[in-house]
């Protein structure tokens, strides 16, 4: 009897330690802000914090497809609308919980510039490419083509761009020094010792960036905790030192 009471007490803790899990889909430019903010909350909790990162299109439409997020955060809310409407994030919860800005990157040490429509961007690039997320799909590409677009310079440099499936790839080409010039977040630079910021796009040349964060319908019991986390002063603090903009 004892030996059975042993085992199913054993087998209680196992389903709460299986249960003591968050899964966060979120874009690929939080990495490095949430990699220590999910580290903090383990420690502190005990809860398993599971982090996928990707392009917010793919990451959404993963969650379209059935994939076991609890939390999804993403760089854009025009997905996070499209979850909202097929019924797939609870509404309740739903928040935005951070800003960004859209920055000029380059190889190494370069010198500033100023961003705006007298701007010879191509010829910057020196024959070289224009690293960017994808620019029809994927949120940070998306406002840098609408930057470009604004300022009167995408015609000139579509040609030379070169697009990647989400904006850490796109810092990536850049700090490996196979495309001069790249278009990223002031989160990414951060996090990227291989580059250096030559400008910032003025805000009025793209929509505001934009973080918004919900719970999926099929979220577990832990998951509010943590994303009730990610407004507090402790985790907004980490988020700054990363780069993005804290809202209030």
């Amino acid at each position: 009897m004892r030996r059975l009471a042993r085992s199913a007490l054993a087998l209680i803790l196992l389903a709460q330690t299986a249960a003591a899990e968050v899964t966060v889909f979120a874009a690929a430019s939080l990495k490095t802000a949430l990699d220590q903010i999910a580290a903090g909350w383990t420690g502190q909790t005990g809860t398993q914090v599971t982090l996928s990162y990707g392009g917010t299109p793919a990451l959404a439409k993963q969650i379209a497809e059935g994939a076991p997020a609890d939390i999804f955060l993403s760089a854009s809310k025009d997905w996070m609308d499209e979850l909202q409407n097929m019924g797939l994030i609870r509404t309740d919860t739903r928040r935005d919980i951070l800003g960004n800005q859209l920055i000029l990157v380059a190889h190494g040490q370069a010198k500033p510039v100023k961003i705006d429509g007298n701007i010879d961007l191509s010829g910057l690039l020196e024959g070289g490419r224009l690293s960017m997320a994808l620019v029809d799909a994927v949120p940070a590409g998306q406002y840098g083509k609408e930057a470009l677009t604004s300022l009167g310079l995408w015609p000139a440099v579509e040609p030379s761009v070169v697009q990647t499936e989400n904006v850490r790839a796109a810092l990536h080409l850049v700090a490996l020094g196979e495309a001069p010039l790249g278009i990223v977040y002031a989160s990414d630079a951060v996090a990227e010792t291989g580059v250096s910021v030559i400008g910032t796009f003025p805000t009025e040349s793209h929509q505001p960036i934009v973080y918004p964060a919900a719970l999926t319908k099929d979220a577990g019991p832990e998951a509010k905790a943590f994303l009730d986390h990610l407004s507090t002063p402790v985790a907004q603090a980490v988020f700054r030192a990363n780069g993005f903009l804290t809202l209030p």
